[in-house]
């Protein structure tokens, strides 16, 4: 069981970022954006291409100047309109998409690289331990070419990690693996920086890495901050409609606000906080919608009948694409998600239940 530090608001900040901005002609990369990461925290942020993650990752690290806004490293101030400190001067680890090995160098030689001070015996004890607690010990006479994907990945993390930084920050770092050994890299990548009590900060587009890698995200659309909390409050109390898609595929339904609620095919769910008569949306979550056989009872109020238009077997869950079973109007599709083996022929009738924690109502065209 990996150890998820518990986030103290209060506490002293690993790294502290402050309303900053940054553009690149009239572009706005970076806008008003705010964080702090505590000792310990694995945070990762998260967007799709283009919403600015990597730009923002490379002002902490000192290889854009900052235009407005200000971060602090471990307490110190490494950054403000006019002061930059170097990205030498500031004390990070950094570990980018192609890893940066140094060819010529041994696996051992790139590790230590990056030790400064101390005795001969001292830095080649630190090697030695970080390439024990990476798994790299067989590898430390090798070079970079003689390696894997996913080991050429664990060195330059062990490099990151071997002068002790109060930060490591990770840019994209899984994307150059296939799946299959991705899922092995980030495990171990994991429990590497829980078991040295490394402060991170990484980048992804990937929602599912970002809530296996973190005790935090920061969800991110052109450059602002939209969300930051825990993986699973991210999920089941999103934002808005932009982060409720961003964890998962949805179902998409309208509706009208009515006395505080939506009504849907499902029942009335809840409306707080919109007016009456407000166009809304409702997202639906395929893993929301539970199926059972339609046996002829009398339905409860918040479940409707659908017809089996097609079944497919996912590997750990089944795909049930559904159409409702209605005698006007236009018909509703849907998708469900459900654990396991389950494909139902096509035109079967099934009842739908909805998981109410699962289904989440915005005004119409709140992104």
């Amino acid at each position: 069981m990996v150890h998820r530090p518990a986030y103290d608001a209060a506490g002293a900040a690993a790294l502290e970022i402050q309303g900053l901005s940054h553009g690149f002609g009239k572009v706005a990369a970076v806008d008003g954006f705010s964080l702090r990461v505590v000792p310990g925290e694995v945070v990762c942020l998260l967007g799709p291409s283009g919403c600015g993650k990597t730009t923002l990752l490379r002002l902490v690290a000192g290889l854009e100047r900052v235009q407005k806004g200000s971060i602090a490293i471990a307490g110190t101030a490494v950054a403000t309109p006019g002061r930059d400190l170097p990205p030498e001067d500031r004390n990070v680890g950094l570990v980018f998409q192609d890893y940066a090995l140094f060819p010529h160098l041994t696996v051992a030689e790139n590790v230590g690289f990056g030790l400064i001070g101390g005795s001969d015996a001292e830095r080649k004890m630190r090697i030695a331990e970080v390439l024990d607690r990476a798994g790299l010990t067989e590898f430390a006479r090798r070079y970079p070419h003689a390696l894997s994907g996913g080991q050429q990945q664990r060195v330059a993390l062990a490099r990151a990690l071997a002068p002790k930084p109060p930060l490591i920050l990770l840019d994209e770092p899984f994307s150059g693996l296939d799946a299959r050994l991705r899922d092995q890299v980030r495990d171990r990548t994991l429990h590497l920086l829980k078991q040295s009590g490394q402060t991170t900060l990484m980048v992804t587009h990937d929602a599912e890495e970002a809530m296996f890698m973190a005790d935090r995200i920061a969800v991110m659309r052109a450059g602002r901050n939209i969300q930051t909390d825990r993986p699973d409050n991210l999920y089941y109390h999103p934002a808005n409609a932009f982060v409720t898609e961003f964890f998962s595929d949805v179902n998409r339904l309208k509706g009208v606000v009515h006395a505080g609620v939506v009504q849907t095919p499902f029942g009335r769910l809840d409306a707080a906080g919109l007016a009456d008569g407000t166009d809304a949306q409702i997202l639906i979550r395929p893993e929301a919608l539970k199926l059972s056989p339609a046996d002829g009872r009398p339905m409860a109020e918040d479940a409707a009948e659908a017809r089996v238009l097609a079944a497919r077997m996912l590997g750990r869950t089944s795909l049930v694409h559904l159409c409702t079973c209605r005698q006007s109007g236009d018909e509703l599709h849907l998708h469900a998600r459900v654990p396991g083996r389950f494909l139902p022929t096509e035109e079967t009738v099934l009842r739908v239940g909805l998981d109410r924690a699962q289904a989440f109502v915005f005004a119409a065209g709140q992104d």
